[in-house]
């Protein structure tokens, strides 16, 4: 009784299911980015929190990655909060981001 699948099956089962359903996408780790776009095709977006510039405290977040990577995996809309909120300078940290993300899109 009960499902009888790995995490990461369940997850797909269920990120497909939503396509099925017509949704245009799903919000997700961004550790299953790359499997999601594999099996739900490009179109379908990705919305992922747990996003952590490299050297941010990770929180109460257990399965992080740097935006960088995330764009690697697929990911097409960061969700990247307390980073930013809590910094000293929220507008600088943004930016710091923001070159960051620029340098693996353009030699991405």
């Amino acid at each position: 009784m009960g499902i009888n699948l790995t995490p990461a099956e369940q997850a797909e089962r269920l990120a497909l299911l939503a396509k099925a359903c017509g949704l245009d996408g799903v919000v997700c780790s961004a550790h299953e980015a790359t499997r999601f776009k594999q099996v739900c095709g490009d179109d379908f977006l990705l919305v992922t929190p747990g996003i952590r510039p490299a050297g941010s405290e990770v929180g109460d977040q257990r399965r992080v990655m740097t935006p960088e990577q995330a764009i690697v995996a697929g990911v097409d809309y960061m969700v990247i909060g307390r980073p930013i909120t809590r910094s000293e300078n929220p507008l600088e940290t943004l930016q710091q981001i923001n070159r960051s993300i620029q340098g693996v899109v353009q030699h991405g």
